[in-house]
């Protein structure tokens, strides 16, 4: 199951407390208490692996390591180890506590949550000429602490979406090595799925119905992985009644819930049509091109109606290769 959402507390570490400590050698007699050290942080970083949010499934409260008191002889306490944790690349920081919103959208991205608490002052700081044999100190300062929501958005090069059962999984599992549930009814995805074909990382979005963005079916808890999909392959299949209905229901959806998914690249992929005769396929092409002129028709059976596909997806890689190459 894939962990999308969770809900976290993080704290970070308390700084340590100032030293309280003289000299005790004749002639040289004076404070030397070292400062604490500084309470670690709470750190997020951004990995490839789209189920690192399942280390929160259980543990829903996490804490940085303090610092060290300070010593004697101007000994500063070490400071605490700041916690990193791995988020997967597309997670969102909601921040409920001080309502600010983080993005980690890199491998490797660091981002600092919570900030470890400064160390106290040791009783060498407060010397003077009016106190030669002071005693104060400072206690360590306490480190920030939040309430968190992680919400996972996927960032994929290319979101396959459409009604339930309309062969989005297994295109994605002919295009790549991944094992998605393929079956003839409805939800047969139940998460999202990932493949990678090259460099492109596809994501088969789980089927859509009528009302989604208002919550029915498997609802707005799945449209929000769409939105930062790059370009949409959006199934329909050729033994549907009415495919004109079909993508308007889905597009609909799309547009209630974020009116820029509409705006974003969209190619038609007609399945299964090896279920629906030639002349029957034919009506449904010129149906389909008046919906949206970017148009393939394939087969799970004949591996020449995948060549379109992937000649599209070819256009899609080398394009990203040359943006990431100039930037």
């Amino acid at each position: 199951m894939l962990i999308d959402e969770v809900s976290i507390r993080v704290a970070a570490g308390k700084g340590g407390r100032g030293a309280v400590a003289f000299r005790t050698a004749k002639m040289e007699k004076g404070p030397n208490g070292g400062n604490g050290g500084h309470g670690g942080s709470v750190v997020f970083e951004g990995v490839p692996n789209l189920n690192a949010l399942e280390q929160f499934r259980y543990k829903k409260e996490l804490e940085a390591q303090d610092g060290w008191p300070g010593a004697g002889n101007f000994v500063d306490g070490a400071d605490g180890k700041d916690l990193i944790l791995h988020v997967p690349v597309g997670t969102v920081i909601h921040n409920l506590t001080s309502n600010i919103d983080y993005e980690i959208d890199k491998i490797g991205q660091r981002l600092v949550t919570a900030e470890g608490g400064h160390g106290g002052k040791g009783n060498y700081k407060f010397r003077s000429a009016i106190n030669t044999t002071p005693k104060q100190f400072q206690p360590g300062l306490p480190g920030e602490e939040f309430d968190l929501r992680l919400e996972l958005k996927l960032i994929a090069d290319v979101g396959f979406v459409g009604l339930p059962n309309v062969g989005k999984s297994t295109l994605l599992n002919l295009l790549t090595n991944a094992k998605s549930k393929v079956a003839n009814y409805p939800f047969t995805t139940l998460e999202p799925n990932l493949g990678v074909y090259y460099e492109l990382i596809l994501a088969d979005i789980p089927g859509l119905i009528e009302g989604a963005s208002a919550g029915k079916g498997l609802g707005h808890k799945f449209l929000r992985h769409v939105e930062r999909t790059k370009t949409l392959f959006h199934f329909l299949a050729a033994n549907s009644t009415d495919i004109g209905k079909d993508y308007k229901t889905i597009r609909k959806e799309l547009g209630i819930y974020n009116p820029l998914l509409a705006q974003k690249p969209e190619y038609l992929i007609i399945t299964k049509t090896d279920e629906v005769d030639e002349k029957t396929l034919k009506s449904l092409l010129v149906k389909a091109k008046k919906l949206n002129k970017n148009v393939v028709a394939i087969s799970a059976y004949d591996d020449v109606t995948l060549a379109p596909v992937k000649k599209i997806l070819n256009k899609i890689k080398d394009e990203k290769i040359e943006k990431t190459t100039a930037e």
